[in-house]
């Protein structure tokens, strides 16, 4: 999959048309006759680690959906244009699995340079319980000995993981 196959398609300035803009792939696009510049850059991602408050279990879902559907991650997506990644984190929760959370420290930024996003992971506190939705069938508090670390989703999914862990939250 190509980290910007919109720029790798681009023939004409999508601003004035002219023929053959300078492109930088992946990062940007110049049209020297009007002056219009564009650059492309990792979107960032938004998720939260609920934990239960009386167990301190941490709360996965099951993916419903592609990529790693039928796999164990926390939830999160897409930061939207006017939320901070915070607010992101806490409608990602609600969204996918019907919990509220209260938002702890961060656990860690994860990236890599063959990924089109930057994925921001925080801990946090469940106020209320989970339940399942279309985007999380399943939904599951694992102490933190029985997580299923052969059936994570995505790499950044261990590591952060792995980083909630080893930290003393």
């Amino acid at each position: 999959m190509s980290l910007n196959a919109a720029l790798e398609q681009t023939r004409f300035c999508p601003r004035c048309g002219a023929p053959d803009p300078r492109i930088d792939f992946p990062r940007s696009l110049t049209c020297d006759a009007c002056g219009f510049a564009a650059y492309s850059n990792p979107s960032p991602v938004a998720a939260a680690i609920p934990r239960e408050r009386d167990t301190n279990r941490l709360i996965l879902l099951r993916r419903g959906f592609e990529p790693g559907k039928g796999l164990w991650t926390f939830p999160g997506g897409f930061v939207d244009l006017g939320e901070s990644v915070e607010d992101a984190a806490r409608r990602e929760v609600r969204e996918e699995l019907h919990l509220d959370v209260e938002l702890g420290e961060l656990i860690g930024v994860y990236s890599r340079a063959q990924d089109r996003v930057v994925l921001v992971v925080f801990d946090a506190l469940a106020l209320n319980t989970p339940r399942p939705t279309p985007e999380a069938p399943e939904v599951r508090a694992f102490p933190p000995a029985d997580l299923p670390w052969d059936e994570l989703a995505f790499w950044s999914t261990e590591l952060a993981l792995r980083d909630t862990l080893s930290s003393s939250r």
